[in-house]
């Protein structure tokens, strides 16, 4: 075995902590030095012992769960997550070597050793996973592009008239709550000269990424703030450059931020950083309101040597986390969050038209329904590779009156990182990689750089730039004649090149919407769950390959509310009727616009579609044609594309409009699977969006002490504010049965908060402490700022002591050593103790005194050659006392080897852990073995 092999942890058969949550823990920084690594075995034992890589450190205050890869695990914008198999642990902290990651145990129950994971966008990490990713993948034909759509008439990649004039500002640095260190306050400036008054300004954030580096493009990242002595910042706020020379060129000021400082501090954030990089975006926005009035004086020279910006159209461009950090400045920009979270508590003298998000995160699920959004979907994103930025089309749907247009540019052979050049190999100052992780002995047919699907990263940037373009134009200077371009009208952008792009969206002029939820009733199909572990209810089979944005997963393993319509025939012409609880009204529209998943690399999917008035008169509009997109097993490509079927077959039949009570879909091709997210009566143009303040939501989360004995209530601090009624959906974990349930709850004027109680029982027995956690997710009429909360409850019990005694500990080979650990108390979870061989000072058993089975279990190693047990480098021992017990006893197996020898010993040292995370010595286990007679 080797020594990376060896470091790896196979630790122990499972704790059960007592109680726990479905929820998420936050990880804190662990204690240092870390503890003795120990062994690892060849592969995860299902008799309860930890999977390789895994170990438990520490007690109380400082148990964690750790996890250590093989292979550095670059930071990035995903969140790097636990899971007891689907549900979610917590979300750990990682460590300065890049390859370890400790997640705090307090309030956590972890379950069955053999199903831990670590996911990062629903993509396995752990080694486990990574084998069977691995093993299940097959041999992958090229797959062959598909002919481009006919170009839109109007390009919004073509550079403009205007000369540009560029330069940074760096401002003094602000303190942001709950970050111990001020993030600065620094941006790159590329603006139009000479334009005439005032113009438009378009503010970019970049993601998370590492925040300092040594040397140059082959130099080592770190991910400290501030950078360390001998360290520079990586220009993340350098890499849009080339975005900002095009939007610059066309009239707009553009501006680049640097958010440094809050990437070297969000892994302390329950949100992953959103608030604190909304913060940030806020605080460059009132400088730039300042400085495009009575300021203009004092403004940088960069600033005052380009026009004025126009505060009143801001469109704002994110990317990875960057695009959740806008999403939540323009909520906050129209609904103030709690001012004791929030960075910036000054006026808003702004308005966002809209926002750009790049290969976003969204943990929360909770998009800006009101501010018009184009969320592009890199097909060959390594990071964030669930595309979970999809729900920035799919969760605004019914939250508010539907006016913005919400775009979803998904773009064939795109990776995540090189939309931003500093982010990107060959043309990065610090070191850069392609985040698609390809895999040289099973090259991917879609992503692995080289295939006909693969963009190069100037085409990618290209294609990125096109479209950031195309999304000012429509958002803000109101041009309808590039909507096309975003709506899934089927047109492409001429400037993008090569590049295969889609489109779909919701909002704008759309309206009488069949969106599939628990009212809507399904004949000849299947009204599926879109976020569900059980194979029978789920849209997607979760233990089959292939994953969709549309089903991208929350805090929660099934989430209520969440459905499509699952198609499946062997044959043509059984149709699958939806009927909506009430008549659905297309009347006005001109198209029924339809959002139709069907399996990537599918050709020839065709379906009639009907439509049935409550009167009963039914008509054909006609047929839909679809393709799979390039997909495989690494990819997320199910997803829905936009295909319209024109109403007039269905006035010509005299249906009413008004009253549609049915949608049929009949399939006409010989088999195959099909799913609907969702159908629009449809009709061109853009809606007038009048942003609105509606009632906001933002959970907390209370710590408090467990105590002694009694019950104690305590409330979740759950606050709102805003005006007028609406409905959230609040999810609440259950730490004993682990389940989780949810309701809709109406949020109404004079409300200040909801009532959600938590009954904490004392006692004197030790535990790892509970907590209680609450999610919200808007429903109708309502924003969600804050979506995680809860209470979490802290053990104040001392940790049970422990003795040692033989029974027994002499005997000769071929019998086992045994000895019985005994704790002082009873606890309410499962005990571990850490150990290690140590040197006796006389003959000492070696490796091929023991069992070869035991010793390949409990160190990894082999027999041979012969060498003494206190030289090896690591040891695992299954030594936990069980909930509720006091006693365990530990066995080794000695074997009769033949030789004459003299008595041999075996000492083995026993670690404890301070409620401080501090590593003590504990017993000793001492044992004597004497030849066989």
């Amino acid at each position: 075995m080797s020594h990376a092999r060896r470091t790896l942890v196979a630790a122990a058969a499972l704790l059960a902590v007592v109680v726990g949550s479905q929820g998420v823990a936050q990880a804190r920084p662990a204690a240092e030095p870390a503890p003795p690594t120990p062994a690892a075995s060849a592969d995860p034992d299902p008799d309860g012992r930890l999977p390789a890589g895994w170990q438990i450190t520490g007690t109380r205050s400082g148990q964690q769960l750790t996890w250590r890869s093989t292979t550095p695990v670059p930071m990035g914008d995903a969140a790097v997550e636990f899971y007891s198999g689907d549900r979610l642990l917590g979300r750990p902290l990682a460590a300065k070597d890049g390859h370890t990651f400790r997640l705090a145990l307090q309030g956590v129950e972890l379950g069955p050793a053999k199903d831990l994971q670590v996911r990062a966008a629903g993509r396995r990490l752990d080694e486990a996973g990574a084998k069977a990713d691995s093993q299940r993948r097959r041999s992958q034909a090229p797959v062959k592009p598909s002919a481009l759509p006919p170009a839109n008439p109007v390009d919004p990649g073509v550079p403009g008239p205007y000369r540009t004039v560029s330069g940074e500002y760096e401002l003094k640095s602000v303190k942001l709550p709950d970050f111990p260190e001020p993030v600065e306050m620094r941006a790159a400036v590329v603006a139009p000269a000479g334009a005439q008054g005032k113009r438009p300004l378009a503010l970019f954030l970049h993601g998370r990424h590492p925040t300092c580096y040594t040397g140059g493009p082959d130099g080592e990242f770190v991910g400290d703030w501030p950078c360390p002595t001998d360290s520079k910042p990586v220009p993340s706020h350098r890499g849009y450059l080339h975005d900002q020379k095009l939007l610059a060129s066309q009239g707009y000021v553009t501006v680049s931020i640097s958010a440094n400082g809050v990437n070297g501090q969000d892994f302390a954030a329950e949100d992953g950083g959103a608030q604190a990089r909304s913060s940030l975006v806020r605080q460059h926005l009132a400088r730039w309101a300042n400085w495009s009035g009575a300021g203009r004086t004092s403004a940088p020279e960069v600033v005052r040597k380009a026009a004025r910006a126009d505060l009143s159209r801001v469109l704002l461009v994110g990317h990875s986390r960057g695009g959740e950090g806008v999403n939540r400045a323009a909520m906050d920009s129209l609904s103030k969050p709690p001012a004791d979270k929030d960075g910036y508590r000054g006026p808003v003298r702004w308005k966002i038209r809209g926002t750009v998000l790049i290969g976003p995160t969204i943990f929360g699920q909770n998009p800006a329904p009101e501010v018009p959004s184009m969320t592009i979907l890199p097909g060959c994103d390594g990071d964030v590779s669930d595309l979970q930025g999809e729900i920035y089309v799919d969760g605004t749907r019914g939250v508010s009156r539907g006016a913005a247009l919400h775009s979803a540019v998904y773009m064939v052979g795109a990776n995540h990182n090189y939309f931003n050049t500093e982010w990107t190999p060959g043309q990065a100052q610090a070191p850069a990689n392609d985040d698609f992780w390809d895999d040289e002995g099973s090259p991917d047919a879609v992503c692995t750089p080289g295939t006909a699907t693969r963009l190069t990263a100037k085409k990618q940037q290209a294609a990125g730039s096109t479209y950031i373009a195309a999304a000012a134009r429509v958002f803000v200077a109101g041009d309808d004649r590039v909507r096309p371009l975003l709506d899934g009208s089927g047109v492409r952008a001429k400037s993008a090149g090569s590049a295969r792009v889609l489109t779909h969206a919701v909002g704008a002029r759309r309206g009488g919407a069949f969106v599939p939820d628990p009212s809507v009733k399904v004949d000849g199909g299947r009204l599926c769950e879109q976020v569900d572990p059980d194979p029978a209810t789920a849209c997607l089979n979760p233990d089959e390959p292939g994953a969709s944005p549309h089903f991208a997963g929350w805090e929660t393993d099934r989430e209520a509310g969440r459905n499509a319509v699952a198609l499946d025939w062997s044959a043509p012409g059984s149709a699958v009727r939806v009927r909506p609880e009430r008549p659905v009204s297309v009347t006005g529209a001109k198209s029924l616009a339809l959002r139709v998943v069907v399996p990537p690399n599918t050709t020839g999917t065709r379906m009639d579609v009907s439509l049935t008035d409550t009167a009963g008169r039914r008509a054909t509009l006609g047929d839909i044609r679809l393709d799979g997109l390039p997909g495989t097993e690494r990819t997320t490509s199910y997803w829905g594309q936009e295909v319209r079927v024109p109403l007039t077959a269905a006035t010509a039949a005299g249906l009413d409009l008004k009253q549609v009570k049915s949608l049929e879909l009949t399939p006409r091709s010989g088999s195959g699977k099909a799913w609907l997210i969702d159908a629009w009566g449809w009709r061109p143009g853009m809606a007038d969006v009048r942003p609105v303040s509606p009632p906001r939501v933002d959970i907390g989360r209370l710590t408090a002490d467990e105590g002694d004995s009694g019950v104690k209530t305590y409330q979740v601090p759950i606050r709102l504010s805003g005006q007028g009624s609406g409905q959230i959906r609040l999810f609440v974990s259950d730490p004993e049965t682990r389940e989780t349930t949810s309701r809709v709850v109406t949020v109404r004027p004079g409300t200040e908060s909801i009532d959600v109680p938590v009954d904490v029982p004392g006692n004197t027995r030790y535990s790892y402490g509970t907590a209680y956690n609450v999610f919200a997710k808007a429903v109708h009429d309502t924003v969600v700022g804050n979506h995680l909360g809860g209470v979490t409850v802290k053990d104040d019990d001392p940790m049970p002591t422990f003795s040692v005694a033989p029974v027994p500990s002499r005997v000769t080979e071929g019998q086992s050593l045994t000895w019985r650990i005994t704790q002082s108390a009873v606890a309410d979870t499962e005990i571990w103790i850490d150990s290690a061989f140590a040197p006796v000072g006389g003959a000492e058993l070696s490796t091929t005194d023991v069992d070869p089975a035991w010793l390949d279990e409990t160190t990894g190693e082999s027999p041979n050659p012969s060498r003494p047990l206190s030289g090896l480098e690591g040891l695992y021992l299954p030594l936990a006392i069980p909930q509720g017990e006091l006693t365990t006893d530990v066995t080794i197996p000695v074997v009769a080897d033949g030789v004459t020898e003299p008595e041999e010993s075996l000492r083995i040292q026993l670690f404890l852990w301070t409620a401080e995370g501090e590593q003590v010595e504990g017993p000793v286990l001492d044992g004597t073995v004497a030849d066989a007679p």
